[in-house]
């Protein structure tokens, strides 16, 4: 059944086309991929979708009482409580104890962090009974854990899915097909990431062979242009002109994102045996437990740290005590002489939203040099974009810029607190590729998987009150999925675990068989006894008995996730032993 016809639709900013004639259906059970540039107008484009906002021109047909759950990047959840806005039951409880939410039901939403609202929208867009999914960027704010999570129950879902996501791995697992937006282009591939990949460098590989063959043809008109001739004499020498421009030009460009980033131009001073050593630290909020206490660690030169666990952890409370940004309770923390650090964070640096792009990087002599105009095309800033005004921009441009000031400082330590939330994917790419052949040291916190693999060779996990090495070289991401799949999210008895492991006395593969076993019979009670309650939900009429149901349903799913989870601890501790 079609759910959404977009025919023809453009939109257009005051300065520049978003997109133009885009065309795209939507049938139940599709799910569809949008990807593109900050600032391409992917979000325009998903509100254009649902009814929010009115195309210029085209027009959107939907379905007959089609039933719709929005994720808007900055959601609107009204003036009551997260209870109001979300609603009850064992379900809803149950989805926001996955996001990390679930002890938010009471609060208003006014008091919520973006993150806690965005997650609390998440969670009600999931609840919903609807025949189609519409997600802004659904993956920024949670963890590892969080995010597979997510990505089952997406796949689970039989209706309609439209998605603006950086998550590669998530976009390559269930998407159908890719919807691109480039500079008002527009590119759709049957496919996921991979396919979309694929097609991206074939247009890019045809770009190439047009060109050659516009070149060898403008040349052969440059040739006879300039032949003796008395009546082709008489042509406009402008015509010479512009033949002269395309050979010795390069190819036009198609959009602002042609060319590579360029980041390995960027020069960092050189740094030394010594940057920064942690010893005996520990870390308390006033009358909070210790996030983590006697951490020794040491950041070596060219060392890449990659930084994980639930949120709430005390992950980002790690890389601000190892930047200075807060004392340790106890314990030092020591910088090497040479130490440059350069610190891209989730709260962004203090900008003037009057202020222009230009006058941001320049400062106040207002001159641009050649080295900064290179590094404004590096980062795809144009001339347009250099003289909007820091509070126009869209979150993911302001970013870009965010990056592109760091950078430009030339660090030789770089901390990356959830560097992929609201950056494209070119921008992912290349701050990718920069990392690979840089020479400084890093530590990043991320719940980007394909980030993560690409740039990090050592991952610690943040919770329970210590910091526990997961792994390094080629078994770093077998680490992080295997400490985060049994991790307790409210308390992170995982990291505390992992971290007294070696304490106690090891069981033999008899008895941990012996023990799996028996989890996996209470298992099987309990999802049968799931399915009953399931079923008795179902039929129940009286409210006072279905609260006694739901009631026994919220406990019933609680002891069976607790369940899992041993069943994984145990299955982990065998595996270790083969």
């Amino acid at each position: 059944m079609i759910l959404v016809d977009v025919d023809a639709v453009t939109v257009t900013r005051p300065e520049r086309p978003l997109f133009d004639g885009v065309s795209v259906t939507i049938d139940s059970g599709d799910r569809l991929g949008v990807l593109g540039i900050n600032g391409a107008g992917k979000s325009t484009l998903l509100r254009v979708m649902v009814g929010a906002t009115e195309p210029e021109s085209g027009q959107v047909r939907r379905a007959r009482d089609l039933r719709m759950a929005i994720l808007d990047q900055r959601p609107d959840l009204g003036t009551g409580t997260v209870r109001d806005a979300v609603g009850s039951g064992w379900e809803v409880e149950s989805v926001l104890d996955r996001l990390g939410v679930s002890g938010l039901l009471d609060r208003r939403v006014a008091e919520l962090s973006g993150g806690q609202a965005k997650r609390v929208a998440l969670a009600a867009a999931l609840v919903s009974d609807v025949d189609l999914l519409v997600l802004d960027e659904p993956t920024n704010h949670l963890d590892i854990e969080a995010i597979e999570w997510l990505e089952n129950r997406l796949a689970r879902f039989g209706g309609g899915l439209v998605v603006v996501t950086h998550d590669r791995q998530l976009l390559d697992r269930l998407c159908n097909r890719v919807l691109s937006l480039d500079r008002a282009r527009w590119h759709l591939t049957e496919g996921g990431y991979k396919a979309h990949l694929d097609a991206e460098a074939e247009r890019e590989a045809k770009a190439a062979r047009d060109e050659q063959s516009r070149r060898i043809l403008a040349r052969q008109e440059l040739a006879w242009l300039q032949r003796g001739a008395r009546a082709r004499r008489r042509k406009p020498k402008s015509r010479i002109a512009e033949a002269r421009a395309v050979i010795d030009g390069g190819p036009k460009a198609r959009s602002d994102r042609l060319t590579p980033l360029g980041l390995d131009s960027f020069g960092s001073t050189r740094l030394g045996s010594k940057v920064i050593d942690l010893e005996g630290v520990s870390f308390a909020y006033p009358d909070g437990d210790p996030l983590f206490s006697g951490l020794d660690h040491s950041l070596a030169p060219g060392g890449r740290l990659g930084i994980v666990g639930a949120n709430g952890g005390g992950k980002s409370t790690l890389l601000d005590v190892m930047a200075r940004r807060l004392e340790p309770t106890s314990g030092t923390v020591e910088w090497g002489t040479t130490v440059r650090l350069g610190y891209f964070d989730q709260l962004g640096r203090d900008l003037d939203p009057d202020q222009r792009v230009r006058e941001a990087v320049v400062g106040d002599d207002g001159k641009l040099t050649v080295a900064q105009q290179q590094l404004f095309e590096r980062f795809w800033f144009d001339n347009d974009a250099q003289q909007a005004r820091i509070g126009s921009l869209s979150g993911g441009e302001r970013r870009r810029l965010e990056l592109l000031l760091v950078l430009g400082e030339g660090p030789n330590v770089l901390f990356l607190d959830e560097p992929t939330n609201d950056l494209d994917l070119d921008t992912l790419r290349s701050l990718e590729g920069f990392l690979d052949d840089w020479p400084g040291s890093l530590a990043v916190v991320s719940h980007d998987r394909v980030f993560l693999e690409r740039t990090v060779e050592h991952v610690v996990q943040v919770g329970g009150g210590a910091v526990v090495p997961l792994g390094s070289g080629e078994v770093v991401w077998k680490g992080v999925v295997d400490a985060l799949a049994g991790e307790n999210r409210r308390a992170g008895k995982s990291a505390q675990r992992a971290k007294t492991k070696g304490a106690t006395k090891r069981r033999t593969p008899s008895t941990l068989r012996r023990l799996i076993s028996q989890v996996e019979e209470e298992m099987s009670e309990l999802e049968a006894q799931r399915d009953r309650l399931d079923g008795d939900l179902s039929v129940v009429s009286d409210h006072v008995a279905a609260a006694k149901v739901a009631e026994a349903m919220s406990e019933t799913v609680s002891a069976l996730a607790s369940t899992e989870e041993r069943w994984l601890d145990l299955s982990t501790e065998l595996d270790d032993l083969a």
